[in-house]
């Protein structure tokens, strides 16, 4: 009997064939923490008696969450990290060099790898067909300090993808479409594996948002299948001979399978306060948008940026939304500045801020006043988000986030001229 992409990547880390259900212990190729969840792991994994991971250069720290520092206990965890790094050896990606999921994806993650990490969306290295997870501080301690980690080997939803996105509409809206059919946690400790033909018209950035919101819907992870897609991604990343391909096999069992076709949907909405809240755009047109935000781990790459910039062409923001954005790494920050990206963003009225998490967790650099009303490319909307539990933010996909910035109502992308 065949093995879904999960049971294929545990098989190869458990050193046996495994299927689903099963619990193994399983090598662990990337550990990796961040600013928020990092203290909390390093002192978990010093209280069990390691001064040093097992495999300090593959033991990930990540500055990314609160940058610059607006309070001085972050800041003063921030030393603590930097610190550890030098004791130990482990590596460490300072401020502004990005998120740490888009660096992981950009520098890291390889097809057939895990990926552990103290933060959820470490699920975004499945778009390379790692099998990327996020766990708690305490677990992703264990696995810095052993190499390994206890898993339950997961069941396997399959979401088949098939045609093409009409004008305006993408990954994002797919995404919010199946975790509104699926609910918030209708996937539970299941791998979303993505397939079918209409992968191959959509590149990875897609491919990053989609894994990224997997956890959304309750799974495990969300897993793509390696491919030409794949290859050129790490070989534009420099990593191309770190690249296989891999698969599902035809026969492999599945709990679940869902068919979208992509033609079909609509510019989609998770409205406040839930992301499984979704709606498509015609039921939700019109809301007053005192803010958008565009940026964060799920829609902060150059793409992103370039169809936000499509819609603004010639146009101004409406002087009653402000618009902030946020590239999500050093890289797609340079990238963007080397196209005039980030000029015709502040040319628009826009303001530019460093690449990293702020508003999306809503530590700083855009938190909302009371009553206010955000759309967000981000990927969660729960109460308090951003921020502030008085405010209320709809998660969108790029494209409406712009319409929406223009118009000062949440809009449709598909009734601007572009």
């Amino acid at each position: 009997m065949g093995q879904t992409l999960a049971e294929k990547i545990f098989s190869s880390h458990a050193g046996k064939r495994v299927r689903a259900g099963e619990i193994v212990v399983a090598e662990v190729d990337i550990a990796l923490i961040q600013d928020g969840t990092g203290p909390l792991a390093v002192r978990q994994m010093t209280a069990m008696g390691f001064s040093k991971p097992r495999r300090p250069e593959s033991t990930l720290i990540f500055l990314d969450h609160a940058l610059p520092s607006p309070r001085r206990e972050l800041a003063t965890d921030h030393v603590f990290l930097r610190e550890f790094a030098r004791s130990s050896g482990a590596v460490i990606r300072e401020h502004g060099y990005g998120i740490c999921h888009q660096v992981v994806a950009e520098d890291w993650a390889e097809p057939g790898q895990i990926v552990v990490g103290a933060d959820s969306h470490t699920c975004m290295a499945g778009a390379l067909g790692a099998f990327g997870t996020g766990m708690g501080s305490t677990d992703v301690a264990v696995a810095m300090a052993l190499g390994n980690n206890w898993f339950r080997v997961p069941e396997t939803f399959r979401v088949i993808v098939r045609g093409r996105f009409q004008r305006a509409v993408g990954p994002k809206d797919l995404m919010l479409h199946v975790i509104g059919q699926l609910g918030a946690d209708g996937a539970t400790y299941k791998a979303l594996e993505f397939g079918g033909e209409g992968l191959r018209d959509m590149p990875m950035p897609g491919r990053l948002t989609l894994a990224n919101m997997a956890v959304e819907s309750g799974a495990k992870a969300g897993l793509f299948p390696s491919d030409e897609v794949t290859r050129e991604f790490m070989e534009r990343h420099g990593r191309g001979g770190a690249w296989r391909p891999l698969a599902p096999d035809p026969d492999a069992t599945y709990a679940r399978t869902m068919t979208i076709e992509l033609g079909e949907l609509e510019p989609t909405i998770a409205c406040p306060h839930r992301v499984d809240n979704a709606a498509v755009i015609g039921k939700v047109k019109g809301t007053a948008v005192q803010q958008v935000f565009v940026g964060s781990c799920t829609n902060g790459r150059l793409e992103d940026l370039a169809e936000v910039l499509a819609i603004l062409e010639g146009r101004q923001l409406n002087p009653k939304t402000r618009l902030f954005v946020q590239p999500a790494s050093r890289r797609v920050w340079l990238e963007a500045d080397s196209l005039g990206y980030l000029a015709r963003f502040v040319r628009a009225g826009a303001v530019v801020l460093p690449p990293g998490c702020g508003p999306c967790a809503g530590i700083h650099l855009g938190i909302l006043g009371d009553g206010e009303v955000c759309v967000s490319t981000t990927n969660r909307n729960f109460e308090g988000r951003m921020g502030n539990p008085q405010s209320k933010v709809y998660l969108a996909s790029p494209a409406v986030a712009a319409a929406t910035a223009v118009a000062g109502v949440i809009a449709d992308p598909r009734e601007v001229d572009q």
